[in-house]
C-alpha cells in the first residue's frame, strides 16, 4: 500500500533529525522544550495506527511540521540560519523562522481535527465542518502560547530562548495569526486531497472487511 511506503522513509527521516539535534543543540532545555510535541506525538501515532491510520497527506504535514521543531530545537528558533536569510531577503526586522513553526501549529491540527471529525461521523463535510476544524486549530494555538507564558513563569529568564518573541511585544499575537493563516490554507487548499485519501481509506477497509 502506498501509505505503508511512505511511513517507514517518514519515520527514519524524523528519527535522524531528532538524534542529529540532539546532539549538541545551541541550548539543551530549549531543545527539549522545543521537540516535545515529538516526542509526544510519536508513540501516539504509532500506537494509533492499526486501529485508526490517517491519510497519506496527515503523515507527511506531520513529518514536516516535525522537523520544522527539530530544527528549531537545535538552534533556537531566533538561531536557525533560513531564517537569518529570509531575514536578509526581505529586509526584516528578525528571524521569521518561528512563523514557519506557528503556521504549520495551525495547518497540521486542521486538517487532523478534520479527519477526525469526518471520519469518526461527528460532522458532515461542509462549512460547519471547516469552522470547527479551524476552531480547533485556534485553540491548540491558543494553548501553546499558555504553555509558553508558564514557561516563562516557572523558568524566568531562562524561558528566553524558547519564547522567542525577539523583542516583539506582539508576538503572541502574531503567532496565533500565523496558525490561522496556516489553517486556513489546508482548509482551502488540502481538503480536496484529504477528502479522496479518506475515500480510498474507506475503501481499503471496506475491502479487508469482506474478505
Amino acid at each position: 500500500m502506498q501509505r505503508n511506503r511512505l511511513l517507514a522513509p517518514l519515520a527514519l527521516t524524523v528519527l535522524a533529525a531528532l538524534i542529529v539535534s540532539g546532539i549538541a543543540p545551541y541550548d539543551r532545555a530549549t531543545w527539549l522544550l522545543e521537540v516535545a510535541p515529538v516526542l509526544i506525538a510519536a508513540p501516539l501515532l504509532i500506537g494509533t495506527y492499526g486501529r485508526f491510520p490517517l491519510t497519506s497527506l496527515l503523515y507527511l504535514l506531520i513529518a514536516a511540521h516535525a522537523l520544522v521543531l527539530i530544527l528549531g530545537g537545535a538552534y533556537t528558533y531566533a538561531r536557525v540560519p533560513a531564517g537569518f536569510w529570509v531575514q536578509e531577503l526581505f529586509g526584516l526586522s528578525r528571524n521569521p523562522y518561528d512563523k514557519l513553526g506557528h503556521f504549520m501549529q495551525g495547518l497540521v491540527p486542521a486538517l487532523v481535527a478534520r479527519e477526525i471529525l469526518l471520519r469518526g461521523g461527528f460532522l458532515a463535510r461542509g462549512r460547519m465542518l471547516a469552522f470547527l476544524s479551524l476552531c480547533v486549530a485556534l485553540a491548540v494555538s491558543a494553548f501553546y502560547e499558555l504553555i509558553e507564558w508558564w514557561v516563562a513563569l516557572i523558568a524566568g529568564q531562562g524561558a528566553i530562548e524558547f519564547l522567542g518573541t525577539q523583542g516583539d511585544p506582539w508576538d503572541t499575537q502574531a503567532d496565533i495569526f500565523w496558525a490561522l493563516i496556516g489553517a486556513g490554507n489546508a482548509l482551502l487548499g488540502l481538503a480536496g486531497l484529504q477528502d479522496r485519501q479518506i475515500a480510498a481509506l474507506e475503501r481499503s477497509a471496506h475491502g479487508r472487511g469482506q474478505g
